[in-house]
């Protein structure tokens, strides 16, 4: 929520529930959404279904948060049950962070600073982009995401590193203060062609340092796929699962 709302995200709250809205880039599914305290009982799922059009009538997607710190698939049954996607994600944190097993020294880490840096994020998006969108609608959702990305670098809350290699961004994500002590990584993207090369640990790593010691914080936040390999790399730099992070969300009809 607090980066939510740095990058310009407006946040309602309902009593029970909150409601994340960002006009300034409207097909952001998780920057529009309801989050609620809790998975709801399964009698009260048509319910929120409802109370979610009502808050965005025009939206075509289908997004919930739920503010839990541990949970699983099956507390979300309800939902899945009315054709949407449900994951538990986990939550990592590290408080202390050492170098990936095989760090890759070919490229160079940094943050990006230039026009020419921000349009090569666009196109590492892009080439990292999730199918279910159609191309010119992606296309949009990533030019507004990566101008509110660097709206945020601009307000010194944080940064956003790359890893290059001859000049070219292959991997990217953005670490900024979150709330106090706790910084909060964002989008750990790396190139189809380029995975498998110790990029993201190793820019992980660089980027955790400029965390604690450039940003002052003493704990930093990663959310990662429990299913997807890229946990390892997370755990191979000393980040370990102390949450886990409940949602349920439904893409646009095509």
């Amino acid at each position: 929520m607090a980066l939510l709302r740095l990058g310009g995200s407006e946040i309602e709250d309902r009593g029970d529930h909150l409601v994340i809205r960002s006009p300034h880039n409207p097909a952001h599914w998780w920057g529009n959404f309801l989050l609620l305290q809790a998975p709801p009982t399964p009698d009260l799922a048509d319910h929120w279904l409802g109370e979610f059009a009502r808050e965005f009538p025009t939206a075509g997607h289908v997004a919930f948060g739920f503010d839990a710190v541990q949970g699983t698939v099956e507390d979300l049954a309800a939902f899945a049950h009315r054709g949407l996607s449900v994951e538990a994600q986990a939550v990592m944190t590290a408080s202390t962070v050492h170098e990936p097993p095989r760090p890759n020294k070919e490229a160079s880490y940094r943050a990006l600073t230039s026009d020419a840096d921000w349009d090569q994020l666009v196109e590492l998006r892009t080439a990292c982009s999730d199918v279910r969108r159609d191309h010119s609608s992606h296309r949009k959702f990533t030019l507004a995401a990566v101008a509110t990305i660097r709206r945020l670098t601009e307000s010194g809350q944080g940064a956003w590193f790359g890893a290059f290699v001859d000049g070219r961004l292959l991997s990217g994500m953005g670490l900024f203060r979150a709330d106090g002590d706790l910084a909060r990584f964002q989008s750990v993207e790396t190139h189809p062609d380029a995975r498998g090369r110790g990029l993201a640990g190793t820019l992980v790593h660089h980027v955790a340092g400029y965390g604690f010691d450039t940003l002052g914080v003493r704990t930093l936040v990663m959310v990662a796929d429990p299913a997807y390999l890229a946990i390892r790399v997370y755990r191979s730099v000393g980040f370990a699962e102390t949450e886990s992070q409940l949602q349920a969300e439904r893409p646009p009809t095509a």
